[in-house]
């Protein structure tokens, strides 16, 4: 008998790929983006600066001119705020409007330079808080971009905070602005041998400073500034019950660029715009 053709085995069908191992869902998940930390609230800080004052840093701040109220906050847990706050422009402000001297010192380091109201930074530069106060307003202008208008005004203030805020910014701008020219700088080196003699105190001490950071700037103002400070002679103040001690102009000078070139930088100023600002790191 004849064997009889079996019918064609059908073909198995492909795999679906559902059957293909699954992907665990872990492993293809997104990690949740990181939650920006809260912003610190006024009161935050505020608390922060009462628990890190102490009686001897309220004693320091006081024999340099420093008045109640403050808490007495060094500037190394200003420091730790500072690396929790980063930058906000508005708790700056906020911090300032409480008077306090601390909250004050605070609010510098936070602030935003590039962004900050032009008539505010005038407010800060007319209050006579301490000689240290003048440094960090001056610094701000120079950072933002109205370093060269409001040093110009402020020289021209009546009020002695605002000038002194004034020959801040120079000597800050002569460090780290790179757009004024030198002339500029030459004007103010005139402008501080013509005031020396009746200059007050504290303006005798922050024009040699400001003299110092422009012979800082390059090798040509820096024997511009040498000869001014030759002429000027020894500049005398009183530092009342304090270490502070008025810097030798021409001395400071070959120091600073004796540090620059052993570091390999072409001048002082070169090597401080290469650090951290001088408003939050000091």
């Amino acid at each position: 008998m004849p064997k009889t053709k079996s019918a064609p085995t059908a073909k198995k069908p492909a795999r679906a790929t559902a059957l293909k191992k699954p992907v665990k869902a872990a492993a293809v998940a997104k990690k949740p983006a990181k939650t920006a930390a809260p912003r610190m609230t006024l009161k935050e800080a505020m608390s922060a600066l009462e628990k890190a004052g102490t009686a001897q840093a309220r004693k320091t701040y006081t024999r340099h001119g420093a008045s109640e109220p403050m808490f007495g906050v060094s500037f190394g847990d200003l420091k730790k705020l500072l690396n929790r706050i980063k930058v906000d422009q508005e708790l700056a402000e906020a911090l300032w409007d409480t008077g306090n001297f601390d909250a004050r010192n605070l609010a510098a380091k936070v602030c935003d330079p590039e962004n900050f109201p032009p008539r505010v930074l005038d407010a800060w530069a007319a209050t006579p808080i301490a000689w240290l106060w003048g440094g960090y307003v001056g610094q701000i202008a120079a950072e933002g971009p109205h370093g060269r208008a409001k040093a110009e005004k402020w020289l021209a203030a009546k009020d002695d905070a605002t000038r002194s805020a004034g020959w801040c910014t120079v000597g800050a701008m002569a460090m780290i602005d790179e757009s004024t020219e030198d002339s500029w700088f030459a004007e103010r080196l005139a402008q501080i041998e013509k005031g020396m003699q009746g200059a007050n105190n504290r303006h005798r001490y922050l024009m040699n400073n400001a003299l110092i950071a422009i012979g800082c700037r390059n090798s040509s103002l820096r024997k511009a500034a040498a000869t001014a400070a030759k002429r000027l002679g020894t500049i005398e103040v009183d530092h009342g019950d304090t270490d502070c001690k008025t810097p030798d102009a021409i001395e400071r000078l070959e120091k600073a660029w004796d540090r620059a070139k052993t570091s390999g930088y072409e001048s002082p100023a070169a090597q401080e715009r290469d650090r951290e600002s001088m408003r939050t790191r000091c």
